[in-house]
């Protein structure tokens, strides 16, 4: 399978790929995953960094029962609930996935299904056959 990330100055800055381009592979569509609880089930009530690392540790999770990583992931759509986290939101992004970053779409909700959730992530992966 081949990927390649279009890379440039601005996007790059905001951790995103304005085009990810792939051939071959599975394509893996990945639900909405959140993160407003923590391994052992305590509340991460009001923590949005927390919410944003523990919402990329399920969904790395789940990628690895579908034989994916995160650096599979060639888009993401984030919904958080309050824009003033966007800037921290992408801070995060850069320092979990690193350099080659998915497509992404940041978008502002007004009413997750728990109200104690700040972060929602679904995303779309593709890995080798």
């Amino acid at each position: 399978m081949k990927r390649t990330h279009l890379k440039a100055p601005r996007p790059q800055s905001r951790a995103y790929s304005p085009v990810v381009i792939t051939e071959g592979g599975k394509t893996l569509w990945v639900a909405g995953h959140t993160g407003f609880a923590d391994d052992t089930g305590a509340s991460l009530a009001g923590d949005f960094d927390a919410q944003v690392r523990q919402t990329f540790a399920n969904l790395e999770k789940t990628l690895a029962h579908a034989g994916a990583t995160l650096k599979d992931l060639v888009t993401m759509t984030v919904f958080i609930n309050d824009p003033r986290h966007g800037d921290r939101f992408t801070e995060l992004r850069g320092q979990i996935l690193g350099d080659d970053f998915p497509a992404s779409a940041l978008i502002t909700v007004f009413g997750f299904a728990r109200p104690d959730m700040m972060v929602e992530i679904q995303a779309i992966a593709v890995v080798a056959d």
